[in-house]
Protein backbone atom coordinates (compact mmCIF):
# COMPACT_ATOMS: atom_id res chain seq x y z
CA UNK A 1 0.00 0.00 0.00
CA UNK A 2 1.80 3.57 -0.82
CA UNK A 3 2.66 5.83 1.87
CA UNK A 4 1.40 9.15 2.10
CA UNK A 5 3.29 10.49 -0.43
CA UNK A 6 1.24 9.03 -2.93
CA UNK A 7 2.46 9.86 -6.43
CA UNK A 8 2.02 6.71 -8.65
CA UNK A 9 -0.99 6.83 -11.33
CA UNK A 10 -2.55 4.09 -9.83
CA UNK A 11 -3.37 3.78 -6.45
CA UNK A 12 -4.62 0.21 -4.91
CA UNK A 13 -6.14 0.10 -1.57
CA UNK A 14 -7.21 -3.17 0.27
CA UNK A 15 -10.06 -3.00 2.48
CA UNK A 16 -10.67 -6.55 3.13
CA UNK A 17 -11.84 -7.24 6.14
CA UNK A 18 -13.13 -3.27 6.89
CA UNK A 19 -16.38 -2.34 8.25
CA UNK A 20 -18.22 0.02 5.61
CA UNK A 21 -17.72 2.88 7.55
CA UNK A 22 -13.96 1.86 8.21
CA UNK A 23 -13.19 1.06 4.50
CA UNK A 24 -15.21 4.88 3.34
CA UNK A 25 -12.40 6.10 5.48
CA UNK A 26 -9.45 4.97 4.12
CA UNK A 27 -10.94 5.51 0.52
CA UNK A 28 -12.17 9.37 1.40
CA UNK A 29 -8.57 9.51 2.97
CA UNK A 30 -6.86 8.21 -0.23
CA UNK A 31 -8.92 10.25 -2.55
CA UNK A 32 -7.80 13.24 -0.76
CA UNK A 33 -4.20 12.24 -1.27
CA UNK A 34 -3.82 11.38 -4.41
CA UNK A 35 -1.85 13.92 -6.54
CA UNK A 36 -2.44 15.47 -9.81
CA UNK A 37 -0.63 11.93 -11.62
CA UNK A 38 -3.14 9.72 -10.51
CA UNK A 39 -5.85 8.12 -12.63
CA UNK A 40 -7.41 5.18 -10.93
CA UNK A 41 -7.95 4.20 -7.28
CA UNK A 42 -8.36 0.62 -7.51
CA UNK A 43 -10.56 -0.60 -4.49
CA UNK A 44 -9.56 -4.19 -3.67
CA UNK A 45 -13.09 -5.68 -1.37
CA UNK A 46 -13.44 -9.11 -2.16
CA UNK A 47 -16.76 -10.37 -3.07
CA UNK A 48 -16.37 -14.45 -1.61
CA UNK A 49 -18.36 -13.06 1.56
CA UNK A 50 -21.18 -10.57 -0.17
CA UNK A 51 -20.80 -7.24 -1.72
CA UNK A 52 -21.49 -5.09 0.76
CA UNK A 53 -18.76 -2.99 0.39
CA UNK A 54 -18.63 -2.96 -3.29
CA UNK A 55 -22.37 -1.71 -3.05
CA UNK A 56 -21.06 1.36 -0.35
CA UNK A 57 -18.45 2.29 -2.89
CA UNK A 58 -20.79 2.64 -6.22
CA UNK A 59 -23.15 4.25 -3.78
CA UNK A 60 -20.81 6.45 -1.87
CA UNK A 61 -18.32 7.56 -4.56
CA UNK A 62 -20.83 7.38 -7.78
CA UNK A 63 -21.00 11.23 -7.14
CA UNK A 64 -18.29 12.26 -5.52
CA UNK A 65 -15.97 15.74 -7.04
CA UNK A 66 -13.16 13.62 -8.06
CA UNK A 67 -14.22 10.41 -9.66
CA UNK A 68 -15.58 10.64 -13.50
CA UNK A 69 -16.42 7.02 -13.75
CA UNK A 70 -16.31 4.07 -11.25
CA UNK A 71 -15.83 0.27 -13.30
CA UNK A 72 -15.42 -3.83 -12.06
CA UNK A 73 -11.73 -4.37 -12.14
CA UNK A 74 -10.03 -7.53 -13.41
CA UNK A 75 -11.83 -9.43 -11.13
CA UNK A 76 -15.80 -8.79 -9.38
CA UNK A 77 -13.39 -8.73 -6.03
CA UNK A 78 -12.21 -5.09 -7.43
CA UNK A 79 -13.95 -1.61 -8.36
CA UNK A 80 -11.54 1.11 -10.08
CA UNK A 81 -12.64 4.95 -9.14
CA UNK A 82 -11.30 6.66 -12.42
CA UNK A 83 -10.24 10.20 -11.06
CA UNK A 84 -11.06 13.70 -12.74
CA UNK A 85 -7.71 15.73 -13.86
CA UNK A 86 -7.66 18.07 -10.94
Amino acid sequence: MPSAGITQAIIELDIHGLRAYQASVRIASALRGASRGVYILRIIHGFNRGTKLRDMVYSTYSNHPKVIAIRQGANPGITELFLKKL
